[in-house]
């Protein structure tokens, strides 16, 4: 088999680094909503998350600021909220009264949660060292919530310039970790 060369612009399609998901922040009482799909697991206790936010987004300026975000986990039902919240600002739109969200309080955090989404997880700014250079935020979660009427989620990933997929068969193999 011959291989052929690949575009570097699609190479994040090929390393999706794991579900969409919607971020919220608040300042000054108004809370926002972005979708991201640029984030990675870094440490399992406490959890830390490192993410990716492009500094020319609202949400970039408000973490900065307030260093509290909840990282919300939609399911596949929400595919086409999350896409839209990911295609518009919040600078000057409410996206919860504009998408049909419901903002539930968050318990250590000033974000509200997603009530929508099946998983919420509160956080705050850990480390910033390289935000200045890779615009690079590592979260800890502080608290964890799940919908436990939701058995198996089906989340959706991110394979680039609007290609979305969800997730697939699950497979239980033998693992020597615990």
């Amino acid at each position: 088999m011959a291989k052929k060369s690949y575009p570097l612009s699609k190479v994040y399609g090929l390393l999706e680094p794991g579900p969409v998901v919607m971020v919220t922040t608040v300042r000054k009482g108004r809370p926002n909503i972005m979708t991201m799909s640029w984030h990675t697991m870094m440490e399992f206790e406490p959890p830390l998350i490192g993410c990716v936010i492009s500094g020319r987004n609202y949400t970039f300026d408000i973490l900065l600021e307030t260093g509290e975000c909840v990282i919300n986990l939609p399911t596949v039902e929400l595919a086409e909220k999350a896409v839209a919240c990911g295609n518009c600002s919040g600078r000057k739109r409410d996206k919860f009264k504009a998408f049909g969200l419901t903002p539930a309080p968050a318990s250590r955090v000033a974000p509200p949660l997603i009530e929508e989404c099946y998983a919420n997880l509160e956080c705050r700014v850990a480390d910033l060292d390289m935000v200045e250079k890779y615009n690079f935020f590592v979260l800890e979660v502080l608290k964890a919530w799940i919908d436990p009427a939701v058995e198996d989620p089906k989340t959706i990933h991110h394979r680039g310039r609007g290609i979305f997929v969800a997730d697939g068969e699950r497979l239980k193999l033998r693992s020597q970790m615990k």
